[in-house]
Parts: C-alpha cells; structure tokens; sequence
C-alpha cells in the first residue's frame, strides 16, 4: 500500500529532475575544468639530465611557484593596466550608450521602435570574431574610408587601444541596452503619468524616476560587464595580425594563451588563470561592495 507521503516526497524530487540536466553539464564543463587546472597549477615538469630520454621529464609537486611567478610577472600586470585604460573606457561608453537608448526608446514620443530596438540589438547578435574582422578591415590604412577623412592611423600606438574598444563597444551595447529597456518596461506607467501631471519635462523624469527606479539593472550590467572586459581576448587576438602595436600579451588571458600553446607551458598557464579569475572576483565583488556601500549606507 502507497503511503501518502510517498507522494509528497515524489513531488519533492520534481524540481531536482528538472536542475539535474543543467547541474550535469555545469559540473562536466564548468566545475571538473576549474578543479583540474587547478590542480595543473600545483604541478611543474621537472628534466633530469638533458630531458632528451625516455622518462627525463615527468610532472612533480610544484606546491605555490607557479603562483609566485605569476604574480611576480611584469609582463602580466604590464597587461592589466593595458586592460585597466581599455576597461575603463569600453565601461564608460558602452554602459553610457545603453543607459541613453534605453531611455530614449522608452520616450512616450519614439517613433519606429521596434525598428530602432532591432538596429541597436543587431550588433550584439554577431560574433566577436567576425565583428572584430570586419572592423579591422576597416582599420586598415590601404582600405580604411576612415583613415581618408581622420587621416588617423586607427591600429597605431596611440589609437588601437580606441579602436578595440570601439569593437567592444559596438557588439556590447545592443545587450545591455535590452537588460535596461526590459527593467524600464516592467515599472508601471503611472509613475511617469503622475510626474508629468506635476508639470515635470520628459528629461526630468528619467533623471529623476527612471534612472533610479534603474539602478538594480545598472549595477548587473556592470557587474556582467566588468568581468567580459578583464576577459578581452578575441578583440585584440584577431587584430594582432594586422598590426605590430598589439604584442602577444596585451591582456592576461593572451598571456595565458601563449604560455599554453605556444611555449607549451601549462602548468603556468594554469597558476596565471587561477590568478585572473581570482582578481575578476575581486573586481566584481569591490564594485558590489562599493554599490552597497553608498547606496545604503553600509547597511547589511
């Protein structure tokens, strides 16, 4: 005979089914990969003699130097402040573009905004390889209609820092600006009703109800976006072959990169990743902080 907490307990497990898909794929791709180079990055490959022999080289407990000689590498935090001034201006101007179109498709007075919406997103839906190949193809001296009028070499030393962020940019900002349109949908109109029928002007009101009634949506952005910034790879890995100013590690995960597949070093590899993933934590976590911090006080 069933009991009738069988059923209960039934019941219980449904949702469980449903995660476990979800939680297998995390585990296989996400967790064993982190776990694993981790445990690269305790080991180095010690050569006994010449390293020429069967059996003269063979992975040994390396403990923490791995990590010491990532932290020690100036050519790894040469790339963090490369990646700081890049971070800084992508940041601004992305988010800023986000926060201005969001704002104007959610005017009472827009016209065509299902079209503009879509010409916004659009850029988004390309992958960054192909965007950052067709912008530097636009970059490039012998066939840039840019250079012609700026007459600005777009992947010199002074301007291809710009012109990675302006690919960032531009694939970057369609996604943020739909994360910030769809809060501002979700609020009630009322709230804009009842200011402008306390005479305040349409700037008012997003100065004053939209943006912060937008503030939870800002900080997630940020947050997204500050840790896709300290990842930059595939912007300057495409541009690298049109250019000499951008070097084989201009950004930590290209260092990475170099150290994994070009100087066969993983064990490196591996130590420097855990390093970038620990300061993305960081980053991500101090901003929070910073957030809390003055938006409420300190409180919590």
């Amino acid at each position: 005979m069933r009991r009738p907490h069988d059923g209960a307990r039934t019941a219980g497990a449904v949702p469980y089914l449903f995660l476990a898909p979800a939680l297998a794929l995390f585990t296989l791709f996400m967790a064993v990969p982190v776990v694993y180079t981790a445990y690269l990055s305790l080991r180095r490959t010690k050569v006994s003699g010449l390293g020429l022999g069967k059996g003269s080289r063979r992975e040994v407990y390396a403990g923490f130097d791995n990590y010491t000689a990532a932290l020690r590498d100036t050519e790894l935090w040469a790339g963090w402040l490369r990646v700081l001034g890049y971070g800084l201006l992508v940041l601004a101007v992305m988010l800023g573009l986000a926060l201005l179109f969001a704002l104007l498709l959610d005017s009472a007075h827009v016209r065509l905004a299902r079209f503009s919406r879509i010409a916004v997103f659009l850029p988004y839906a390309v992958p960054g390889v192909a965007a950052s190949l067709i912008w530097g193809f636009l970059y490039l001296p012998s066939l840039s209609p840019i250079r012609q009028v700026l007459d600005v070499d777009l992947l010199g030393t002074g301007a291809v820092v710009f012109s990675m962020a302006n690919v960032a940019v531009w694939g970057g900002v369609g996604f943020n600006m739909l994360v910030l349109y769809t809060a501002l949908r979700a609020v009630p109109r009322s709230y804009y009703e009842a200011a402008r029928m306390d005479g305040a002007s349409e700037l008012q009101v997003a100065l004053r109800i939209k943006i912060p009634i937008l503030l939870p949506a800002l900080i997630l952005t940020t947050v997204f976006s500050i840790i896709a910034t300290v990842q930059v790879f595939t912007e300057p890995t495409t541009l690298r072959p049109l250019t000499n100013t951008i070097s084989s590690t201009w950004s930590p995960l290209m260092k990475v990169y170099r150290d994994a597949f070009v100087t066969g070093d993983l064990y490196s590899a591996a130590a420097t990743s855990i390093v970038i993933a620990a300061i993305s934590l960081v980053l991500s976590f101090g901003f929070l902080r910073l957030v809390r911090d003055r938006a409420f006080g300190g409180e919590g």
